[in-house]
């Protein structure tokens, strides 16, 4: 393969969107053919994309805005997102081909990669490849330090999770179990809230989309309240989780995903609660975090080897499921990690 000219499919984002994305926003495309070869002294290196990974903060690219932590599709352009790969042909001096790699990689069949900063190379030890984009990947690692830094959790607390079968929040209630807390999540359906229940180890869950009263459903799971709550949704949960907090409790705010993409967003209530209560609410991103991503690696990929950690994923096969899978993450169509399959090795 190497030095020949192929043709590269690719997932093509449209233009700037205003609501929820849809699948016809992107679209599948045979680019411009490409020479299955890094360039003599470019430092780069081309790579076949296995894994791709739907992660919510991608509907934030989607719109033109410059005053965000991560800067916007361009549309026309290649979409962009965490991947795990593997390496073809190398200028690079520190990977060769046959090495796999987990980063910021395009939505195609093939990437040839000009900062090699933006992929590291991962050991796969018996792990499924697709963990790096999840388990071992952002999303782990988001809840890792979203529940240890920010949350500063204690032994015997009362935890809740929204958005709690997702790729960030599964992970963040089966830490707070192993650390000895009570944990309740809320999910969108009855199949969600089985497997939290009896897959993932939570203490209860909800699905609360058959809770005509927020508040009251909190009441009912924490008639003591709410120690930490890890923030994925934002909106009405939200304002009824402020009601129910407890004296110096902790919020780690993560997601809002009911927020993103309204032209009018929607002011909360009850944040006097955050006074009278003495409750820290902390918004955070995994990157400032980087220097424990080593000790994440170890202990969590360790919970995982133990038995002690289960990880859902909800895998789409083919590059041109992408569209698809990526506008159902916000419909709650996905059971887990949303990943696409582009290729096995």
């Amino acid at each position: 393969m190497v030095g020949e000219t192929v043709e590269n499919k690719q997932i093509i984002f449209k233009g700037y969107i205003q609501g929820t994305p849809k699948e016809t926003d992107m679209e599948l495309r045979v680019g411009k053919k490409m020479k299955m070869e890094a360039p003599k002294g470019s430092g780069s290196f081309l790579v076949k994309n296995l894994y791709l990974s739907c992660d919510p903060y991608m509907r934030g690219r989607m719109r033109d805005f410059h005053g965000s932590y991560i800067p916007p599709f361009l549309p026309g352009s290649v979409i962009e997102g965490f991947g795990v790969s593997k390496v073809i042909n190398s200028d690079n001096p520190n990977l060769k081909p046959g090495d796999i790699v987990s980063g910021f990689t395009g939505w195609e069949e093939y990437t040839l990669i000009h900062k090699p900063e933006q992929l590291r190379k991962v050991e796969p030890d018996n792990m499924p490849l697709s963990y790096f984009i999840g388990l071992l990947g952002m999303p782990g690692f988001t809840a890792y330090v979203g529940f240890y830094e920010v949350c500063a959790p204690k032994k015997n607390e009362y935890v809740f999770v929204s958005a709690a079968s997702g790729a960030v929040g599964q992970l963040v209630g089966q830490l707070a179990k192993l650390h000895g807390c009570y944990v309740v999540g809320s999910a969108g359906s009855s199949q969600k809230v089985d497997l939290l229940k009896h897959k993932l180890g939570f203490d209860e869950a909800f699905n609360y989309k058959e809770e005509p009263d927020l508040d009251a459903a909190l009441k009912r799971y924490f008639p003591q309240g709410i120690d930490i709550y890890f923030e994925n949704v934002g909106g009405s949960m939200l304002e009824a989780v402020l009601v129910n907090m407890r004296i110096h409790g902790r919020i780690a705010v993560c997601g809002m995903v009911s927020q993103q993409g309204m032209s009018d967003e929607k002011g909360i209530k009850n944040l006097f609660n955050l006074i009278s209560k003495r409750v820290r609410m902390q918004g955070f991103l995994q990157h400032d975090y980087l220097h424990l991503f080593p000790s994440f690696l170890e202990k969590v990929g360790g919970l995982y080897k133990e038995g002690k950690i289960t990880y859902l994923e909800d895998i789409n096969e083919g590059l041109e499921s992408g569209p698809s899978a990526f506008a159902g993450l916000f419909s709650g169509k996905n059971i887990g990690k949303q990943v696409i399959c582009v290729a096995h090795e």
